[in-house]
């Protein structure tokens, strides 16, 4: 297959600048970290925070060091405990759970609520956390908080019919994440989980977000919810989160790597599982026309960094509409503007409206820098790199975790940016002259959680989706993980286990009539317990 392009076709234009930039009144580290303390001082004490426990806040485990992406500055690490302390931690919410499940329904509901009403009133300190910790942009941040409230807040509307005929299941629910939704994926499931009567775990993610989850759960643990937060690494805390017998449910959420480990260890021994893992989430143009409707939603795509188990990050693009393609999609990708998420001009004006901040450290944005650098060696063509000048920046900082968005034409099939997930603000291109090309290419990963195809003819639309795999696939639209009215999984190696979604998510944890077979691509032998 012959390349089109031969040379970088452009950088990103230079815009003008503030002449200062300052950072927002009241939200430097410090300031929270003292809110922190303010707040819930059970649960930080001093320079670190605690693990929570058999019902207490505990100062065990060893505190590891921790950088904030947006400057690099020192913020709170995780506690990691131990792999005894973590079997002791197991065995009191089995404890916990053996009593939660007898809780009245009415009594559970009224304490979620109270929960509720104290995270909305943390609501800013939550999302500035947030920011600190793993570089979500301001909006981004407050709105991961909010998501995670009102989702939950639907759920103790209307659990009832939910929980008909159902039953707690027989040990407290696990829960691994990723650092990336610590809200509004992590405290989400946690809460919907308690909510349906079980006693919950959860471990921080290694790369971020403990000060914010440690305040979620304290605010929770103060309504009496029966939450364990415990820190440590993978290697430390599997054989007691994911394979002791206490176990009742495994929840994860995170990479191909460490979920294959899990799966097969729940496998193994029978567990009830929700793996969701990533896959490389691709972007068809077939027989396309309505540019304008791409130009539109291109910036959307970079939400966050692209740092989303559903962000897009590879196009696949019929060969003969590439120049139109381009002509949408450059003017669209200009637009971005990445920086400090807390910069303001020295004025006072607002937070400038940014696409995206850092990425989630220094190592990710030099392996991602590492990535492309080898992919144009070995024969990718750069079509965009955003230009660092454009930047909004405080005087000074360490911009160490930052990466401006990059195009990249044709990665080669050498390249881990051809087959797998960058989780970066990297896209790819790939051309391709036929139908059969156009389902190889965007099924590259084997497996993905969604997907979308832009063609004008719905006929063609619905004759190519199904043979795409991935989970829901979106008509010329982006499609997102959703938790209420439509079911959530995978196909291929994106997801083990359980669907959830609305009622769904319930089900996963919950006890149905002897011999239910759960929604979800478990063994075809398997009845979930």
């Amino acid at each position: 297959m012959s390349n089109p392009v031969t040379k970088p076709l452009t950088t990103s234009t230079p815009t003008p600048m503030p002449t200062t930039l300052t950072l927002k009144s009241g939200a430097s580290w410090d300031d929270a970290w003292r809110r922190c303390l303010a707040a819930a001082p059970e649960a930080f004490q001093d320079d670190r925070v605690l693990n929570l426990w058999d019902s207490g806040w505990r100062a065990d485990g060893r505190a590891l060091p921790a950088t904030s992406p947006v400057d690099g500055r020192p913020v709170a690490g995780p506690p990691r405990l131990d792999r005894a302390t973590a079997h002791h931690a197991v065995r009191a919410c089995l404890d916990q759970h053996r009593a939660w499940r007898h809780v009245p329904l009415d009594e559970r509901r009224a304490r979620l609520a109270a929960a509720l009403d104290a995270l909305t009133a943390h609501r800013e300190l939550l999302a500035l956390l947030l920011v600190w910790e793993i570089g979500k942009p301001w909006r981004s941040a407050q709105a991961d908080v909010d998501r995670a409230v009102d989702g939950v807040r639907w759920y103790v509307d209307g659990i009832e019919p939910m929980l008909a005929g159902r039953a707690p299941l027989d040990g407290p629910v696990s829960n691994i994440a990723s650092w990336n939704y610590p809200m509004s994926v992590l405290v989400h499931a946690v809460l919907v989980q308690a909510l349906a009567g079980n006693a919950v775990i959860a471990k921080t993610p290694t790369d971020g977000g403990v000060a914010c989850l440690t305040l979620a759960c304290a605010l929770a643990a103060r309504e009496g919810l029966p939450i364990t937060l415990v820190s440590g690494s993978g290697s430390e805390l599997s054989e007691a989160l994911v394979r002791a017998p206490e176990i009742g449910c495994v929840s994860f959420v995170g990479g191909r790597d460490t979920g294959a480990a899990v799966a097969t260890a729940v496998a193994d021994l029978g567990k009830r599982h929700i793996l969701e893992q990533e896959g490389l989430n691709t972007w068809g143009i077939w027989n396309h026309s309505d540019w304008d409707a791409l130009t539109a939603v291109v910036p959307k795509l970079f939400d966050y960094g692209k740092q989303r188990c559903t962000a897009y990050p590879r196009f696949v693009v019929q060969r003969e509409l590439f120049d139109a393609f381009l002509a949408a999609y450059l003017p669209a990708v200009r637009t971005l503007r990445v920086g400090h998420p807390l910069a303001v001009e020295e004025a006072g004006d607002p937070c400038p409206q940014l696409d995206f901040g850092p990425v989630i450290n220094a190592a990710k944005a030099k392996e991602l820098h590492d990535q492309v650098a080898e992919a144009i060696d070995r024969g990718a063509v750069p079509l965009y790199r955003g230009n660092p000048a454009n930047a909004h920046f405080l005087p000074g900082q360490d911009t160490s975790a930052y990466v401006q968005p990059v195009t990249l034409l044709g990665p080669p099939p050498s390249s881990p940016l051809h087959h797998a997930e960058p989780f970066g603000p990297v896209d790819t291109i790939v051309l391709v002259d036929t139908e059969a090309e156009l389902l190889a290419a965007m099924n590259a990963s084997n497996g993905a959680l969604v997907a979308t195809l832009c063609t004008d003819d719905r006929a063609t639309y619905d004759r190519l989706a199904p043979q795409i795999r991935a989970f829901k696939v979106g008509h010329g639209t982006p499609r997102s993980r959703g938790d209420r009215d439509e079911l959530f999984g995978g196909l291929g190696a994106s997801w083990r286990g359980a669907f959830v979604g609305g009622e769904l998510l319930v089900r996963a944890v919950t006890r149905g009539p002897a011999g239910e077979r759960l929604p979800g691509n478990f063994p075809e032998y398997q009845l979930m317990p």
